[in-house]
């Protein structure tokens, strides 16, 4: 009786399934280029007043949309956050903002501080005390995520948000350079990503040959090797050889 009865009452306590829309209700659509609310006010984790702009201080802004209490995905992002940017020789706070909103407007700064703690202590090196995190009512939170592209609803039967997951790489006059879907990935992506958005701002002229030579997917959310680019640099290289060359020829002759 025993046995039959374990199962039964898994079954009784099993969570309800999601709905069947819910693809079409959350998710990412990509808004690249289009501009964000920047001086829209949030709090801290210790309750003071920030906007993003000031925030982001005039440097590449990483953004990603969740909330502190959420049973399991957001979780995972953020520590495939912090696992990602430990290996970045870009430092945030020096090179580049990280924010991290609530979609939760019942969510109170004490939830980011909490959140906050166990990721610092989970992950040392990630500079996670240089990350903000960020609570809001609905009327800072909707525009936000509406300029980014983030659907998101409340599922009252299993009480909890449905969202996508992925991180948004802005640039420092806040417009949306590049999407990273999921909850990992490379670093050396994510690297080019912020160097891209600097606008200049960042990395060395090694990292904007590469630019030059590899090209954002946006269904992928990846920089692939875009042939077209590829000779368009080799051209302006062999151009640049030959006028060297040239240039050798003509100052040996007059010699």
């Amino acid at each position: 009786m025993l046995m039959l009865w374990l199962p039964v009452a898994a079954l009784a306590t099993q969570a309800p399934p999601p709905p069947p829309d819910i693809t079409q209700r959350a998710g990412f659509d990509q808004h690249l280029g289009a501009p964000l609310p920047m001086d829209t006010r949030f709090l801290d984790a210790n309750g003071k007043p920030v906007d993003l702009r000031t925030l982001a201080g005039g440097k590449p802004l990483l953004l990603t949309l969740g909330y502190y209490r959420c049973p399991n995905l957001c979780d995972v992002v953020l520590n495939g956050m912090a696992h990602t940017l430990a290996k970045l020789d870009l430092a945030p706070g020096r090179d580049f903002a990280v924010a991290f909103v609530s979609i939760d407007p019942t969510e109170t700064p004490a939830d980011a501080r909490h959140t906050q703690t166990m990721l610092e202590r989970m992950h040392p090196d990630a500079h996670v005390p240089q990350w903000r995190f960020l609570t809001g009512d609905q009327a800072s939170i909707g525009p936000l995520a509406r300029a980014v592209g983030f659907r998101y609803f409340y599922d009252q039967k299993l009480h909890q948000y449905a969202h996508a997951a992925g991180l948004v790489a802005i640039t420092p006059e806040g417009k949306v350079a590049q999407y990273f879907f999921g909850v990992s990935w490379p670093p050396a992506s994510l690297r080019l990503a912020l160097v891209g958005a600097s606008q200049g701002r960042l990395g060395s002229l090694a990292d904007r040959l590469v630019l030059l030579c590899c090209g954002y997917d946006p269904a992928t959310g990846r920089y692939s090797l875009a042939i077209g680019r590829s000779m368009q640099a080799l051209g302006v290289a062999f151009v640049l050889a030959l006028a060297c060359w040239l240039a050798w020829l003509r100052a040996r002759a007059r010699a």
